[in-house]
């Protein structure tokens, strides 16, 4: 089984599409910081005007866990997208490119194969998401230092002590990573229904906007759909920079994206299991 998702891999990083992710996060990332770095004081100026009058701000809020934290909200609207590019791909590229029949009539099962393809999915999305969280927080420590992270909310502000953003920033982006894991098994399971990637990538991001626009929307019946919205759920990653981590809260996001997890790879798996190969 460990050959089969060695070789899966092999393949999977072989491709120039798996790559576009990685290149454009190691552009953005450099552009966003050097055009910060010019603005900066500015933007928390203008962020704590308000609070300057009944607090007195000692040292720097700008630094390098602040900017990982603006950058990782801010690109995490476009991080599902770069895993339908290889999630998308990873049933319908092998109708693309003639190898479906090879791969479904001799062995290993269909269920060995199926799951040794998500597992690379998997493999895929969580280097995507850590290589963004090495690159920002790497980068943003370098350029901008370190110091204690500034956060405003809707119900307040938040400063978080320095010594709590390490394990803080990698419990978030371990639960990003589990949260677009799920994104890659939407984009598997309409991978399956075709022969072409382009399909599987533009459905599934079109039903992601489509659950975000439903359930930000400010009406009681959208409301009362929101729980049933895996996009809800996503953002599970914020919970980690709240004041007092709420476990529980975390447990609970994530045994909901767990049964939306199992209902795409279980409706993934029922149409690859019966899936006619002629050609």
């Amino acid at each position: 089984m460990l050959t089969l998702v060695r070789y899966e891999l092999l393949k999977t990083y072989r491709k120039l599409r798996t790559y576009i992710g990685f290149g454009l996060i190691a552009v953005l990332i450099p552009l966003a910081y050097w055009g910060m770095s010019f603005a900066g004081d500015d933007m928390i100026n203008g962020m704590t005007r308000g609070l300057q009058q009944n607090f007195v701000f000692v040292g720097s809020l700008f630094n390098g866990w602040f900017v990982s934290n603006m950058v990782m909200n801010a690109l995490f609207v476009h991080v599902p997208f770069l895993i339908l590019l290889v999630a998308g791909d990873i049933f319908a590229g092998e109708a693309t490119s003639g190898t479906y029949r090879i791969l479904m009539t001799r062995p290993p099962s269909r269920s060995r194969i199926f799951a040794v393809k998500s597992a690379s999915a998997a493999v895929y999305t969580y280097s995507l998401v850590f290589f963004l969280g090495a690159l920002s927080v790497g980068l943003g420590l370098a350029w901008f230092g370190h110091g204690d992270m500034f956060i405003l909310r809707e119900d307040g502000i938040a400063v978080l002590a320095a010594s709590e953003l390490w394990w803080r920033f990698l419990l978030a982006y371990a639960l990003a990573g589990y949260a677009m894991t799920i994104v890659a098994a939407l984009g598997m399971l309409f991978s399956t229904f075709v022969e072409n990637a382009i399909g599987p990538i533009v459905g599934s991001f079109a039903v992601i906007i489509l659950f975000f626009v439903l359930g930000n929307l400010p009406f009681e019946f959208f409301e009362n759909l929101r729980p049933w919205l895996f996009t809800t759920y996503t953002d599970v990653w914020r919970q980690a920079f709240d004041n007092s981590v709420d476990w529980a809260a975390i447990g609970e996001d994530l045994l909901a994206l767990t049964a939306f997890l199992a209902v795409f790879l279980a409706a993934a798996w029922a149409i690859f299991r019966r899936k006619d190969i002629l050609s």
